[in-house]
């Protein structure tokens, strides 16, 4: 909303996938006047489980103890489609990349952050503006049975399945996700 306010855009199309997803929802929730379309991607309305919310903190905190490299051997298997990372090795190299530059400390602290994030399923029902929500076909992070569910609730949302994809679908399948 500050940027936005700086560059003196009154209404705009606001777009997030994963957690930017959670951001994009958040910020329509808190400030619905400011958006005139929403896409997301590859998220979730709902807030982490105790279970996930305790799996994210041992995520922080081995993040801390055991650096980066361990995070990225256990994680990044997730986000992908398997057939990705035959297709598509520089992709997965390039997230691997992204995510090894990253500091240890932001990394752990943005995992607490998603822990703590705001559920933001009952306020699905309260979007006016035209939605759009893609998601990958094998995403397991936010699979499509959570796009479906918020497909549900906001009123005269449009889903999109991305083949071919896992939770990255933008940048495993660009030419469907473009279209």
């Amino acid at each position: 909303i500050g940027l936005l306010d700086h560059l003196k855009i009154g209404r705009a199309v606001i777009m997030g996938l994963s957690m930017g997803g959670y951001i994009a929802l958040r910020a329509i929730e808190r400030f619905p006047d400011r958006f005139r379309g929403l896409v997301l991607c590859d998220t979730r309305s709902e807030a982490d489980s105790n279970e996930g919310k305790i799996k994210r903190a041992a995520q922080a905190q081995n993040v801390k103890t055991e650096g980066i490299a361990r995070f990225i051997d256990l994680f990044v298997p997730g986000l992908f489609y398997e057939k990705t990372f035959e297709t598509s090795p520089h992709t997965v190299e390039l997230i691997k990349g992204i995510i090894g530059r990253t500091p240890p400390a932001t990394v752990a602290g943005t995992l607490i952050a998603l822990a703590a994030r705001t559920d933001t399923t009952s306020s699905l029902y309260t979007i006016k503006v035209p939605t759009l929500i893609l998601v990958g076909q094998h995403d397991t992070l936010a699979p499509p049975s959570a796009s479906n569910a918020m497909k549900e609730k906001i009123p005269n949302a449009e889903l999109h399945i991305i083949p071919e994809a896992g939770h990255l679908s933008n940048l495993e399948n660009p030419q469907v996700f473009n279209d």
